[in-house]
């Protein structure tokens, strides 16, 4: 399958399997949070960047990262239990998505995230974090008003739909994700964004930063994070093929940051308090 050709409904090429799962809300070292939620295996956003991409050899799938889903659809009634048992009861914070989207396209079906949500708000234990890549989110905003403590975060590269379209393409379009952040920062919601990951001589650019950051500031976003690249060996060599493919004249900056990082974290520095960011 030719993914630069793919459009971004995310589901056009892969048939969702539905499994059942034993746990629903696990344990996490992830900074800052005590629990993970992740309803679905795999994702059809396909980000060719995407870390998760390891979960593939925790699965019985020969497909490749982006092209698979499992659905579990048991996981409300799972998540149920595990909220209402007799042990003693979850406490601190739990972040959505962190191997998988919780709202890509097929949750628009099967509803998982939502029907997650609605337990979580009625049992008022967990501070619920969600990180997406998609406007679906804005369809539960009622949900999200009555959890506590509730935060959304947007992951958005660029606002270049040349650059997006070819490295996310089963994701919303940037501008979508970010009218979705807009529209639930204005509903009470708090929300942030996560420029993430920045990649070399095409989201990290002072052009392509300086107009996401207008972007965001025009959208009321401040709340805004960063990250670089981690050159994860199964990323990269994904990256190297569509740069060479598709982004020719950036191939020699993402050969630059992996070759001295710490000078390309200088780099980046630069950039960012010449925008002012």
């Amino acid at each position: 399958m030719n993914r630069d050709a793919t459009a971004r409904d995310g589901t056009a090429h892969v048939a969702p399997r539905e499994t059942l799962c034993k746990s629903a809300l696990n344990t996490t070292g992830i900074p800052g949070y005590d629990y993970c939620m992740n309803p679905y295996t795999g994702c059809t956003h396909a980000c060719l960047y995407c870390y998760a991409s390891f979960m593939c050899r925790f699965t019985d799938h020969s497909e490749p990262w982006g092209e698979f889903l499992d659905v579990k659809t048991n996981f409300p009634e799972v998540l149920a239990k595990q909220l209402g048992g007799r042990r003693k009861h979850p406490e601190g914070r739990v972040l959505i998505g962190t191997v998988t989207d919780a709202y890509q396209p097929a949750e628009a079906r099967f509803r998982l995230t939502a029907a997650s949500l609605e337990l979580l708000a009625e049992y008022q234990l967990l501070d619920v974090n969600i990180l997406t890549k998609s406007d679906l989110v804005r369809r539960d905003a009622g949900i999200l008003r009555r959890l506590p403590k509730c935060e959304v975060g947007f992951t958005i590269t660029t606002m270049d739909r040349s650059v997006s379209d070819v490295l996310e393409p089963g994701a919303s379009p940037p501008e979508h994700r970010l009218a979705a952040a807009a529209e639930l920062l204005g509903s009470g919601v708090s929300v942030w964004v996560f420029i993430a990951p920045l990649l070399p001589g095409l989201t990290d650019t002072e052009a392509s930063l300086s107009a996401l950051y207008r972007a965001l500031l025009a959208a009321g976003i401040g709340k805004i994070r960063l990250d670089r690249l981690n050159p994860y060996p199964g990323v990269v060599r994904r990256l190297k093929d569509v740069y060479r493919r598709c982004f020719p004249k950036a191939a020699a900056d993402l050969e630059a940051c992996l070759r001295d990082r710490e000078s390309y974290r200088r780099d980046v520095a630069d950039r960012l308090r010449r925008i002012g960011a």
